[in-house]
């Protein structure tokens, strides 16, 4: 009976002491092996620090030590992410010289470079971000949505870029530039952040849909063949109409003037 009991005690024990191996096992990696929440706060200190380390070698001697902004130039403080991908991603920054308008150019940093200075930045106060390549997808529009686009472009922007986004000239030295090789992200960004003498277009001026709408007008708009003839820039039938008159009209009253004025003589 004894032999019995014991036996019956080993088999009840097994299953006992499997669950606490478990449970152990369990408890042993969940203090040992970080979560991925950890890593990711990790991955993120180590990029704002590194962003910090860039900033203060590339950009601190214009924009201040923590970004606070120096009579060279302005706060970073809410700017975001998308401020800095822009103006990097453009190679306008960092500027070799003070200039009425920062050039575009090629880049100086690597794009790792650029979005560890935009997470530093962002880190400064709540900001644009960087939008993603799906958010910015035009290959779905529709023929409405694409002329929805080419209204808003031309209410809010085409007075400084030209109606087809080919760039125009400003005052005080400045210019419009053209949009005909900028990428879709670098559009999106500079109506949220408002670079040089650009206005800040908010979501509830222009929403992530009009932004859209607007950007496939414009990939649309630059694809168009040329057809022939001289173009002025697009600026328009009514323009360019004028321009033909004043021109074409023009010269053949200086023609017929000369021709007139050589028969007279010949007399």
């Amino acid at each position: 009976m004894r032999f019995l009991s014991t036996k019956r005690h080993s088999r009840a024990a097994k299953p006992v002491l499997l669950l606490l191996a478990l449970v152990l096992v369990g408890c042993v990696y969940a203090f040992v092996s970080p979560s991925a929440s950890g890593r990711a706060d990790t991955n993120a200190s180590t990029q704002v620090a590194r962003g910090k380390e860039i900033f203060q070698q590339n950009c601190s001697s214009c924009h201040g030590l923590n970004g606070e902004g120096t009579t060279q130039g302005p706060s970073l403080a809410g700017v975001g992410a998308a401020a800095v991908d822009f103006q990097m991603g453009t190679g306008r920054m960092p500027m070799a010289r003070p200039e009425a308008q920062a050039p575009s150019k090629k880049t100086k940093l690597t794009n790792e470079e650029t979005a560890s200075v935009g997470a530093y930045v962002a880190s400064l106060a709540p900001g644009p971000k960087v939008p993603s390549p799906q958010s910015l997808n035009t290959s779905n529009l529709k023929a409405e949505e694409l002329a929805r686009g080419a209204e808003l472009f031309k209410t809010n922007c085409s007075a400084c870029h030209n109606i087809e986004g080919r760039g125009g000239a400003l005052p005080e030295g400045a210019y419009a530039p053209s949009l005909m090789k900028t990428s879709n992200k670098h559009i999106y960004e500079a109506m949220r952040t408002g670079p040089q003498q650009m206005p800040v277009f908010s979501k509830s001026v222009i929403t992530d849909q009009d932004a859209r709408e607007i950007i496939g007008y414009l990939q649309t708009t630059h694809s168009e063949p040329n057809n022939g003839g001289f173009a002025l820039g697009g600026i328009g039938p009514v323009t360019e109409g004028l321009f033909g008159w004043i021109i074409g009209i023009g010269g053949l009253v200086l023609v017929a003037g000369w021709l007139a004025r050589k028969g007279a003589r010949a007399k």
